[in-house]
């Protein structure tokens, strides 16, 4: 496959790091799944240290992105991780919790942002500038980079949801609305980690 080159993937950061300001890319993982928490990363990259092969996470295999997630932990100038788990996205609707997994990812970076390119995600209020950029996983390296921290990070933590709720197969679909974890739900019901409004979409039979 294909990715993006470096140039390319950082015309966007490169506009506003020339008028001297401070660019971070955000994204999120985690919108569909029945269960699990929705999950964003904020990457600040060093222009100066490229990183190859960057592109969206869903178009990585997991063992490159797995390699991605540490080449982008050594490089990057700083990296924030936000979330909000099944609770809040049923008291807030799911697309209103991936933006406030966003914020919290954008706080937790150590370091104020003054530009934050998103993907397609309009972030009203914040105290920076926001860019969204429709396929901005695909199109900006910072958001890219956001993307594979995310994914990676998300995955993780079902993975060890999964050592809890072992029946569920957890490790295997992340959450993911499966034939595996259809029949799961089927056979144990909702566990405290599903998202029960997501439920009364999903087929009993």
């Amino acid at each position: 496959m294909t990715h993006p080159d470096w140039r390319t993937l950082t015309i966007f950061e490169e506009i506003f790091s020339q008028q001297g300001l401070l660019v971070a890319g955000t994204d999120e993982v985690g919108r569909g799944p029945l269960a699990g928490p929705v999950v964003a990363a904020a990457v600040i990259l060093d222009p100066g240290r490229p990183i190859g092969d960057l592109d969206d996470s869903k178009r990585l295999s997991p063992a490159r992105r797995l390699d991605l997630f540490h080449v982008i932990q050594a490089e990057a100038r700083a990296i924030g991780i936000g979330a909000a788990g099944p609770r809040t996205i049923e008291r807030v609707n799911i697309y209103e919790a991936a933006r406030l997994a966003m914020r919290r990812a954008i706080k937790n970076l150590g370091v104020r942002p003054e530009v934050v390119l998103s993907d397609a995600m309009p972030l009203p209020g914040a105290p920076h500038h926001t860019v969204p950029i429709v396929r901005g996983d695909s199109r900006s390296a910072s958001i890219a980079a956001a993307s594979i921290i995310a994914k990676v990070v998300r995955d993780h933590y079902m993975d060890e949801l999964h050592e809890t709720f072992p029946q569920y197969g957890f490790d295997q679909h992340k959450g993911y609305p499966t034939r595996l974890h259809r029949e799961a739900l089927r056979e144990w019901g909702p566990s405290p980690a599903h998202r029960t409004t997501f439920l009364h979409d999903e087929p009993t039979a």
